[in-house]
């Protein structure tokens, strides 16, 4: 059964709201889904990524993300955006681009979008 590329990109979508507002209750991770941050594992099925957004202390640092651009090439979903963080520090706050790519497969057997793995990509910088 297929999925939509609009159903996939909502999935993705809904991760990068849950970054900012730490409710992934409702994100479609795969239970075996797993996320490879700069080459390490830091997600370990679905259930633990969705505990690890909706109160790790690794994500409760994000205060806002800018809208994603999003490229989808065959069963990957590319967002690529901006994060910045709540604390600052001398008046300036850590911000970092964002480049994830997201396994969510077109073709489904439940007939819905779920995020099966995500590659990132993150490259920080200082902003006012």
């Amino acid at each position: 059964m297929g999925v939509t590329q609009a159903d996939r990109i909502a999935a993705a979508q809904s991760y990068i709201d849950a970054l900012v507002s730490h409710q992934a209750d409702g994100v479609p991770f795969a239970a075996d889904c797993v996320r490879i941050e700069v080459g390490l594992k830091t997600g370990f099925s679905g259930e633990h990524l969705r505990r690890s957004l909706n109160g790790g202390p690794q994500y409760r640092v994000i205060k806002s993300a800018t809208a994603p651009e999003f490229t989808v090439v065959g069963d990957e979903v590319r967002a690529s955006f901006d994060l910045t963080t709540k604390p600052s520090l001398a008046g300036r706050r850590v911000g970092a681009h964002i480049d994830e790519v997201f396994l969510i497969p077109a073709d489904s057997v439940s007939g819905t979008a779920q995020i099966h793995h995500i590659r990132a990509t993150i490259r920080p910088f200082l902003t006012s």
